[in-house]
Protein backbone atom coordinates (compact mmCIF):
# COMPACT_ATOMS: atom_id res chain seq x y z
CA UNK A 1 0.00 0.00 0.00
CA UNK A 2 1.44 3.60 -0.83
CA UNK A 3 -1.29 5.78 1.12
CA UNK A 4 -0.52 9.29 2.57
CA UNK A 5 -0.21 9.21 6.54
CA UNK A 6 -0.65 12.86 7.26
CA UNK A 7 -2.09 13.47 10.80
CA UNK A 8 -4.87 16.40 11.24
CA UNK A 9 -6.09 15.13 15.00
CA UNK A 10 -9.06 17.34 15.68
CA UNK A 11 -10.50 20.52 15.36
CA UNK A 12 -8.54 23.55 17.17
CA UNK A 13 -11.21 23.08 19.45
CA UNK A 14 -14.02 20.45 20.94
CA UNK A 15 -16.35 20.79 23.36
CA UNK A 16 -19.44 18.82 24.46
CA UNK A 17 -21.75 19.29 26.92
CA UNK A 18 -25.05 20.39 27.89
CA UNK A 19 -25.07 24.32 27.02
CA UNK A 20 -21.91 24.91 24.65
CA UNK A 21 -23.72 26.40 22.04
CA UNK A 22 -24.64 29.35 24.76
CA UNK A 23 -20.55 30.67 24.16
CA UNK A 24 -20.69 30.33 20.90
CA UNK A 25 -20.71 34.58 20.44
CA UNK A 26 -17.87 33.95 23.13
CA UNK A 27 -15.92 31.66 20.55
CA UNK A 28 -16.61 34.47 17.99
CA UNK A 29 -15.29 37.12 19.99
CA UNK A 30 -11.87 35.82 20.35
CA UNK A 31 -11.32 34.70 17.21
CA UNK A 32 -12.50 38.86 16.26
CA UNK A 33 -15.11 37.06 14.13
CA UNK A 34 -18.19 39.88 14.15
CA UNK A 35 -19.63 38.49 10.14
CA UNK A 36 -20.65 35.21 9.65
CA UNK A 37 -22.62 33.30 7.56
CA UNK A 38 -24.84 31.01 9.22
CA UNK A 39 -25.16 27.67 7.29
CA UNK A 40 -28.47 25.50 8.26
CA UNK A 41 -31.01 22.90 7.24
CA UNK A 42 -34.36 22.86 7.46
CA UNK A 43 -36.24 20.20 9.40
CA UNK A 44 -32.90 20.09 11.37
CA UNK A 45 -32.72 23.90 11.96
CA UNK A 46 -36.60 23.78 13.13
CA UNK A 47 -35.65 21.43 16.11
CA UNK A 48 -32.10 23.33 16.25
CA UNK A 49 -32.76 27.01 16.22
CA UNK A 50 -34.71 27.60 19.79
CA UNK A 51 -31.46 26.26 21.22
CA UNK A 52 -28.81 28.61 18.93
CA UNK A 53 -28.21 31.69 20.95
CA UNK A 54 -29.10 35.26 20.18
CA UNK A 55 -25.97 36.61 19.14
CA UNK A 56 -25.92 40.35 20.36
CA UNK A 57 -22.62 41.48 18.95
CA UNK A 58 -22.12 39.74 15.71
CA UNK A 59 -24.20 40.03 12.32
CA UNK A 60 -25.42 37.06 11.33
CA UNK A 61 -26.14 35.92 7.49
CA UNK A 62 -28.79 33.39 7.34
CA UNK A 63 -28.68 30.89 4.58
CA UNK A 64 -30.89 27.75 3.90
CA UNK A 65 -28.18 25.06 2.50
CA UNK A 66 -30.13 23.93 -0.48
CA UNK A 67 -29.78 20.14 -0.15
CA UNK A 68 -26.49 18.90 -1.21
CA UNK A 69 -23.00 19.42 -0.80
CA UNK A 70 -21.78 20.15 -4.27
CA UNK A 71 -18.97 21.81 -6.37
CA UNK A 72 -22.01 24.39 -7.82
CA UNK A 73 -23.02 25.04 -4.25
CA UNK A 74 -20.16 25.69 -2.81
CA UNK A 75 -19.41 28.41 -5.55
CA UNK A 76 -22.75 30.13 -5.17
CA UNK A 77 -21.78 30.04 -1.68
CA UNK A 78 -18.37 31.72 -2.05
CA UNK A 79 -19.87 34.61 -3.85
CA UNK A 80 -22.54 35.41 -1.39
CA UNK A 81 -19.91 35.05 1.24
CA UNK A 82 -18.13 37.86 -0.44
CA UNK A 83 -21.12 40.26 -1.34
CA UNK A 84 -21.35 39.70 1.91
CA UNK A 85 -17.71 40.56 3.19
CA UNK A 86 -18.20 37.80 5.94
CA UNK A 87 -15.75 36.60 8.10
CA UNK A 88 -16.30 33.59 9.00
CA UNK A 89 -19.01 30.44 8.79
CA UNK A 90 -21.00 28.26 11.14
CA UNK A 91 -22.76 25.12 9.56
CA UNK A 92 -25.37 23.97 12.13
CA UNK A 93 -26.57 20.44 10.78
CA UNK A 94 -25.30 17.11 9.29
CA UNK A 95 -23.03 16.45 7.52
CA UNK A 96 -23.92 17.61 4.54
CA UNK A 97 -23.92 20.77 5.74
CA UNK A 98 -20.67 20.67 7.92
CA UNK A 99 -18.84 19.29 4.36
CA UNK A 100 -20.21 22.66 2.32
CA UNK A 101 -19.45 24.71 4.85
CA UNK A 102 -15.87 23.37 5.34
CA UNK A 103 -15.84 23.76 1.38
CA UNK A 104 -16.71 27.00 1.66
CA UNK A 105 -14.51 28.23 4.22
CA UNK A 106 -11.74 26.43 2.31
CA UNK A 107 -12.63 28.52 -0.67
CA UNK A 108 -12.60 32.07 1.31
CA UNK A 109 -9.95 30.80 3.62
CA UNK A 110 -11.90 31.68 6.93
CA UNK A 111 -12.70 29.55 9.60
CA UNK A 112 -15.44 27.24 9.99
CA UNK A 113 -17.31 26.56 13.50
CA UNK A 114 -19.37 23.54 13.44
CA UNK A 115 -22.42 22.92 15.52
CA UNK A 116 -23.48 19.40 14.94
CA UNK A 117 -27.38 18.68 15.60
CA UNK A 118 -26.91 15.21 14.64
CA UNK A 119 -24.39 12.34 15.58
CA UNK A 120 -24.74 10.44 12.35
CA UNK A 121 -21.55 10.70 11.12
CA UNK A 122 -18.15 12.16 12.16
CA UNK A 123 -18.04 15.39 9.74
CA UNK A 124 -18.09 17.91 12.39
CA UNK A 125 -14.81 16.73 13.44
CA UNK A 126 -12.88 16.04 10.36
CA UNK A 127 -11.23 18.31 7.75
CA UNK A 128 -12.65 17.38 4.76
CA UNK A 129 -15.62 17.54 2.74
CA UNK A 130 -17.47 14.61 0.78
CA UNK A 131 -18.95 16.31 -2.25
CA UNK A 132 -21.35 15.26 -4.64
CA UNK A 133 -23.27 16.19 -8.10
CA UNK A 134 -26.21 17.32 -8.65
CA UNK A 135 -27.66 13.79 -8.93
CA UNK A 136 -26.85 12.92 -5.64
CA UNK A 137 -23.84 10.43 -6.64
CA UNK A 138 -20.71 10.77 -4.67
CA UNK A 139 -17.55 12.66 -6.85
CA UNK A 140 -14.80 12.60 -4.52
CA UNK A 141 -13.49 13.90 -0.82
CA UNK A 142 -11.25 16.49 -0.52
CA UNK A 143 -8.70 17.20 2.33
CA UNK A 144 -8.18 20.20 3.59
CA UNK A 145 -5.00 21.95 5.12
CA UNK A 146 -6.76 23.49 8.07
CA UNK A 147 -8.72 21.57 10.93
CA UNK A 148 -12.25 23.18 11.79
CA UNK A 149 -11.66 26.16 14.11
CA UNK A 150 -14.40 24.78 16.25
CA UNK A 151 -17.18 22.29 17.21
CA UNK A 152 -19.92 22.46 19.90
CA UNK A 153 -22.14 19.70 21.09
CA UNK A 154 -25.03 20.68 22.67
CA UNK A 155 -26.18 17.10 23.49
CA UNK A 156 -29.81 18.33 23.72
CA UNK A 157 -30.00 18.56 20.57
CA UNK A 158 -28.79 15.93 19.12
CA UNK A 159 -31.23 13.76 22.08
CA UNK A 160 -33.72 15.02 19.94
CA UNK A 161 -32.97 14.28 16.76
CA UNK A 162 -34.22 11.36 14.63
CA UNK A 163 -33.44 8.05 15.89
CA UNK A 164 -32.79 6.83 12.42
CA UNK A 165 -29.92 8.85 12.23
CA UNK A 166 -28.15 8.18 15.03
CA UNK A 167 -28.63 4.22 14.19
CA UNK A 168 -27.11 5.44 10.85
CA UNK A 169 -24.44 7.05 12.69
CA UNK A 170 -23.63 3.66 14.71
CA UNK A 171 -23.54 2.10 11.73
CA UNK A 172 -21.24 4.30 9.99
CA UNK A 173 -18.99 4.41 12.73
CA UNK A 174 -18.72 0.89 13.79
CA UNK A 175 -17.36 0.72 10.05
CA UNK A 176 -14.24 2.54 11.47
CA UNK A 177 -12.77 -0.88 12.91
CA UNK A 178 -13.27 -3.24 10.05
CA UNK A 179 -12.39 -0.87 7.54
CA UNK A 180 -8.74 0.38 9.66
CA UNK A 181 -8.41 -3.46 10.39
CA UNK A 182 -8.47 -4.08 6.86
CA UNK A 183 -5.65 -1.59 6.24
CA UNK A 184 -3.44 -1.39 9.47
CA UNK A 185 -3.37 -5.26 9.57
CA UNK A 186 -1.59 -5.54 6.49
CA UNK A 187 1.88 -3.11 8.02
CA UNK A 188 4.70 -5.16 9.71
CA UNK A 189 5.41 -2.41 11.20
CA UNK A 190 2.75 0.20 12.66
CA UNK A 191 4.13 3.97 13.58
CA UNK A 192 2.55 5.83 16.73
CA UNK A 193 -0.19 7.64 14.91
CA UNK A 194 -1.52 4.58 13.16
CA UNK A 195 -1.14 2.46 16.75
CA UNK A 196 -3.67 5.91 17.91
CA UNK A 197 -5.77 5.29 14.68
CA UNK A 198 -6.10 1.26 15.45
CA UNK A 199 -7.16 2.15 19.02
CA UNK A 200 -9.47 4.45 17.93
CA UNK A 201 -11.24 2.18 15.68
CA UNK A 202 -11.17 -0.68 18.09
CA UNK A 203 -12.61 1.81 20.51
CA UNK A 204 -15.60 2.69 18.15
CA UNK A 205 -16.70 -1.11 17.78
CA UNK A 206 -15.88 -1.58 21.81
CA UNK A 207 -18.24 1.26 22.58
CA UNK A 208 -21.05 1.04 20.17
CA UNK A 209 -21.26 -2.94 20.69
CA UNK A 210 -22.09 -1.95 24.64
CA UNK A 211 -23.41 1.42 24.77
CA UNK A 212 -25.65 1.78 21.56
CA UNK A 213 -29.16 -0.21 22.94
CA UNK A 214 -28.75 2.13 25.87
CA UNK A 215 -28.02 5.29 23.77
CA UNK A 216 -31.26 5.16 22.10
CA UNK A 217 -33.59 4.14 24.96
CA UNK A 218 -32.16 7.55 25.94
CA UNK A 219 -33.49 9.08 22.77
CA UNK A 220 -36.50 7.71 23.26
CA UNK A 221 -37.18 8.26 27.25
CA UNK A 222 -35.72 12.23 26.19
CA UNK A 223 -33.37 11.22 28.91
CA UNK A 224 -29.72 11.67 28.91
CA UNK A 225 -27.08 9.31 30.13
CA UNK A 226 -23.72 8.06 29.72
CA UNK A 227 -24.29 5.85 27.33
CA UNK A 228 -25.81 8.20 25.31
CA UNK A 229 -23.03 10.53 25.24
CA UNK A 230 -20.41 8.13 24.86
CA UNK A 231 -22.03 7.14 21.78
CA UNK A 232 -22.37 10.35 20.52
CA UNK A 233 -18.37 11.13 21.35
CA UNK A 234 -18.15 8.14 19.28
CA UNK A 235 -19.92 9.04 16.42
CA UNK A 236 -18.56 12.11 16.34
CA UNK A 237 -15.13 12.16 17.92
CA UNK A 238 -13.49 9.10 18.06
CA UNK A 239 -14.38 7.97 14.48
CA UNK A 240 -12.81 11.12 13.38
CA UNK A 241 -9.58 10.10 15.15
CA UNK A 242 -9.66 6.92 13.26
CA UNK A 243 -8.90 9.42 9.83
CA UNK A 244 -7.92 12.26 11.97
CA UNK A 245 -4.05 9.98 13.32
CA UNK A 246 -4.53 7.32 10.57
CA UNK A 247 -5.00 9.16 7.34
CA UNK A 248 -5.54 6.92 4.49
CA UNK A 249 -4.82 4.00 6.96
CA UNK A 250 -8.21 4.92 8.82
CA UNK A 251 -10.30 6.37 6.74
CA UNK A 252 -11.79 3.95 3.99
CA UNK A 253 -11.77 0.56 2.74
CA UNK A 254 -14.45 -1.75 1.73
CA UNK A 255 -17.32 -0.55 3.22
CA UNK A 256 -17.54 2.82 1.79
CA UNK A 257 -16.57 1.58 -1.80
CA UNK A 258 -19.41 -0.42 -1.64
CA UNK A 259 -21.51 2.50 -0.02
CA UNK A 260 -20.34 5.09 -3.02
CA UNK A 261 -21.12 2.36 -5.68
CA UNK A 262 -24.69 1.92 -4.70
CA UNK A 263 -25.07 5.81 -4.74
CA UNK A 264 -25.18 5.13 -9.12
CA UNK A 265 -28.51 3.92 -8.29
CA UNK A 266 -31.26 6.07 -7.63
CA UNK A 267 -33.64 4.14 -5.43
CA UNK A 268 -30.36 3.97 -3.19
CA UNK A 269 -30.94 7.44 -2.39
CA UNK A 270 -33.90 6.75 -0.34
CA UNK A 271 -31.52 4.98 2.38
CA UNK A 272 -29.25 6.65 4.49
CA UNK A 273 -25.62 6.74 4.24
CA UNK A 274 -24.90 5.08 7.51
CA UNK A 275 -27.34 2.33 6.10
CA UNK A 276 -25.36 1.45 3.26
CA UNK A 277 -22.03 1.48 4.83
CA UNK A 278 -23.40 -0.89 7.60
CA UNK A 279 -24.09 -3.09 4.79
CA UNK A 280 -21.01 -2.15 3.18
CA UNK A 281 -18.99 -3.72 6.01
CA UNK A 282 -20.63 -6.91 5.77
CA UNK A 283 -19.85 -6.93 1.60
CA UNK A 284 -16.06 -6.30 2.97
CA UNK A 285 -16.59 -8.77 5.42
CA UNK A 286 -17.70 -12.39 2.80
CA UNK A 287 -14.54 -10.49 0.30
CA UNK A 288 -12.36 -11.54 3.34
CA UNK A 289 -13.92 -14.49 3.81
CA UNK A 290 -15.05 -13.24 7.53
CA UNK A 291 -18.21 -15.22 7.99
CA UNK A 292 -18.27 -16.05 11.43
CA UNK A 293 -17.76 -12.04 12.34
CA UNK A 294 -20.72 -11.74 10.10
CA UNK A 295 -22.47 -14.02 12.50
CA UNK A 296 -21.13 -11.83 15.62
CA UNK A 297 -22.54 -8.90 14.14
CA UNK A 298 -25.52 -9.74 13.26
CA UNK A 299 -27.52 -9.63 16.72
CA UNK A 300 -25.94 -6.58 16.95
CA UNK A 301 -27.34 -5.12 13.21
CA UNK A 302 -31.17 -7.16 14.43
CA UNK A 303 -31.22 -5.34 17.58
CA UNK A 304 -30.66 -1.65 15.95
CA UNK A 305 -32.19 -2.51 12.53
CA UNK A 306 -29.73 -1.94 10.52
CA UNK A 307 -29.74 -3.64 7.27
CA UNK A 308 -28.04 -7.19 6.39
CA UNK A 309 -28.82 -7.03 3.11
CA UNK A 310 -29.58 -5.09 -0.02
CA UNK A 311 -33.54 -6.93 0.50
CA UNK A 312 -33.36 -4.71 3.67
CA UNK A 313 -32.69 -1.88 1.93
CA UNK A 314 -36.31 -2.46 -0.29
CA UNK A 315 -33.16 -3.27 -3.42
CA UNK A 316 -33.95 -5.60 -5.39
CA UNK A 317 -30.95 -5.78 -8.11
CA UNK A 318 -30.66 -6.77 -11.32
CA UNK A 319 -27.85 -8.83 -13.58
CA UNK A 320 -27.07 -5.55 -14.89
CA UNK A 321 -27.39 -3.52 -11.99
CA UNK A 322 -25.28 -5.96 -9.82
CA UNK A 323 -22.48 -5.56 -12.56
CA UNK A 324 -22.81 -1.53 -12.79
CA UNK A 325 -22.59 -1.57 -8.92
CA UNK A 326 -19.22 -3.74 -8.63
CA UNK A 327 -17.56 -1.98 -11.62
CA UNK A 328 -18.30 1.24 -9.58
CA UNK A 329 -16.86 0.00 -6.59
CA UNK A 330 -13.85 -1.71 -8.39
CA UNK A 331 -13.11 1.67 -10.03
CA UNK A 332 -8.90 2.30 -10.03
CA UNK A 333 -9.39 4.96 -7.80
CA UNK A 334 -11.80 3.19 -4.90
CA UNK A 335 -10.31 2.68 -1.71
CA UNK A 336 -11.49 -0.80 -1.84
CA UNK A 337 -8.04 -1.70 -3.24
CA UNK A 338 -6.54 -1.10 0.06
CA UNK A 339 -8.01 -4.49 1.25
CA UNK A 340 -5.01 -7.17 1.14
CA UNK A 341 -7.28 -8.76 -1.64
CA UNK A 342 -7.30 -8.51 -5.18
CA UNK A 343 -10.11 -6.48 -6.48
CA UNK A 344 -11.86 -6.70 -9.44
CA UNK A 345 -15.55 -6.48 -10.36
CA UNK A 346 -16.14 -10.21 -10.44
CA UNK A 347 -14.86 -10.43 -6.57
CA UNK A 348 -17.19 -7.26 -5.70
CA UNK A 349 -20.10 -8.80 -7.20
CA UNK A 350 -19.98 -12.52 -6.62
CA UNK A 351 -19.75 -11.40 -2.90
CA UNK A 352 -22.88 -9.64 -2.63
CA UNK A 353 -24.50 -12.19 -4.79
CA UNK A 354 -23.31 -14.73 -2.09
CA UNK A 355 -24.57 -12.46 0.94
CA UNK A 356 -27.86 -11.95 -0.59
CA UNK A 357 -27.95 -15.77 -0.30
CA UNK A 358 -26.68 -16.22 2.92
CA UNK A 359 -28.71 -13.18 4.48
CA UNK A 360 -31.96 -14.41 3.10
CA UNK A 361 -32.16 -17.33 5.61
CA UNK A 362 -31.33 -14.96 8.76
Amino acid sequence: MNQSLIVRGAPQEYECRIGAWDDLEAHLNRRNIKRVMVLHGKDSWEAAKVYFPELMNIDAFFVYYGGECTDEKTNDLKKQFEQHDLEGIIAVGGGKIADLGKAVANQCEVPVLILPTLAATCAAYTPLSVIYDKEGSMVRYDVFAKSNALVLIEPKVILNSPVELMIAGIGDTVAKWYEADAMISQLSVQSIEIQVAAFAAQKCREVLLTDSQAALEAMQKQEINQAFLNVVETNILLGGMVGGFGDDYGRTAGAHSIHDALTILPESHQQLHGNKVAYGVFVQLVIEDKWTEIETLIPFYRELQLPISLKEMNMVLTEEEYQRVAERAAEPHETIHYMKETITPEVVKDAMIKLEAAMSTK
